[in-house]
C-alpha cells in the first residue's frame, strides 16, 4: 500500500465503540514529511458511526499546534474489555527480615587443657592514686590497769646560790590603813574606887597594847596625840546610874561624841572618828558638866570578877 501525505480531512461523526480488534503488526516507521499549514477549524459534525479500525499508519510529523476548539460532548462510556492474559513474572522481591533464633544445642565435652604460655614481660608502674578520706573514729577501748608506781629518784645536789641582785627602789606610801593604836584600861576593883562627878573625867590608869608613842598617857585620865590626824576612838565603861559619857579634846566637849541610857545596868559604849589640828592634842573621856549625877563605874558587874573598862585610840591617816 502506498504512503499518503494528504492532510487529514474534517472528522467524521462519531459512531458507537464497537468491539477492539486484534492489533496488528507495527509498519516500519517512515520519514517524517514537510508539515503542512494547518487548516481552518471546521465546524463539529455530527458523530458518525464507528468504523472498523484499520491497520495503524505511520506515525506522522506533529503538526503546528492549532487553536483549542469548542469541547464536545462527552460520549458514553464504552463497555469494559476483556482481562488479557497474564504477563511474565516480575524481577525477584527484596529479601525477607530474619526469622527467629532457634534453640542452641546440647553442649559440647570438654577440650584437653592447653599448655601454659609463657609469663609475660610486667608493666610499667601506674601513678599513685588519690589519699582516700580518712575513716571515722573508732571508739575509745577501755583504760588499761594503772602500771606499778615507779620508784622515787635520787635527790640532786643543790646547785650553788647565785649573787644576791640588786636592791630595789622603795615604792611610794600606801594610802590608808592602820599608822598607830594604844589601848588603855581600868578594872574595878581597884580603879575608879569613888564616883565620877559631872565635869570630871573617867580614869584609865592600866596600860594595854600599844604600836609605838604616837599615843600616850600623861596622867590616869588623859590621854596624849602627838601627830595632827584622824583618829578612831573606842571606850566603854560600866555604870550603876543613868547619865552620860562623852570624849573632850584640849578640854573642849565634842557633842556629837556624847552616849547615856536612861534606865538600866547596861554598859555607855562609844565610837567616834576624832580629827586633831593640832599637835600633842589632849583626849579625856567625861561626864559632861551639868549633869544631875556623879556616876559608879560598877565593880564586879555581874559576877566575881573585876570589870574591866576601855578607851583605844587607832590612827587611820
Amino acid at each position: 500500500m502506498g504512503r499518503c501525505n494528504c492532510p487529514p480531512g474534517p472528522p467524521g461523526p462519531e459512531g458507537p465503540s464497537g468491539p477492539q480488534g486484534i492489533a496488528g503488526s507495527s509498519g516500519a516507521t517512515g520519514a517524517a514529511g514537510t508539515a503542512g499549514p494547518a487548516g481552518p477549524v471546521g465546524p463539529a459534525g455530527t458523530t458518525g458511526v464507528t468504523g472498523t479500525a484499520g491497520a495503524a499508519g505511520p506515525v506522522g510529523a506533529t503538526g503546528a499546534t492549532g487553536t483549542a476548539g469548542e469541547a464536545g460532548a462527552a460520549g458514553p462510556v464504552g463497555a469494559t474489555g476483556a482481562t488479557g492474559t497474564g504477563g511474565e513474572a516480575g524481577a525477584a522481591g527484596p529479601t525477607g527480615a530474619t526469622g527467629a533464633t532457634g534453640t542452641g544445642g546440647e553442649v559440647g565435652p570438654a577440650g584437653p587443657t592447653g599448655s601454659t604460655g609463657a609469663t609475660g614481660t610486667g608493666g610499667e608502674v601506674g601513678p599513685a592514686g588519690p589519699t582516700g578520706s580518712t575513716g571515722a573514729t573508732g571508739t575509745a577501748g577501755e583504760a588499761g590497769p594503772a602500771g606499778p608506781t615507779g620508784t622515787t629518784g635520787a635527790t640532786g645536789t643543790a646547785g650553788e646560790a647565785g649573787p644576791a641582785g640588786p636592791t630595789g627602789t622603795t615604792g611610794a606610801t600606801g594610802t590608808g590603813g592602820i599608822l598607830g593604836f594604844a589601848d588603855f584600861f581600868a578594872l574595878m576593883p581597884p580603879d575608879n574606887p569613888t564616883t565620877v562627878a559631872a565635869g570630871t573625867d573617867v580614869s584609865f590608869p592600866q596600860d594595854g597594847p600599844t604600836s609605838g608613842i604616837g599615843v600616850s598617857r600623861t596622867g590616869p585620865s588623859t590621854f596624849n596625840i602627838a601627830a595632827i590626824g584622824t583618829y578612831q576612838v573606842f571606850f566603854q565603861v560600866s555604870v550603876d546610874e543613868a547619865g552620860q559619857l562623852l570624849l573632850t579634846l584640849n578640854g573642849a566637849d565634842l557633842a556629837y561624841t556624847v552616849v547615856g541610857r536612861a534606865t538600866g545596868t547596861s554598859q555607855l559604849v562609844g565610837v567616834s572618828i576624832v580629827q586633831t589640828t593640832a599637835t600633842n592634842s589632849i583626849l579625856t573621856v567625861r561626864n559632861p558638866a551639868g549633869n544631875p549625877a556623879a556616876l559608879t563605874i560598877t565593880p564586879l558587874a555581874g559576877g566575881t570578877r573585876s570589870v574591866s573598862a576601855h578607851l583605844v585610840i587607832t590612827h587611820l591617816a
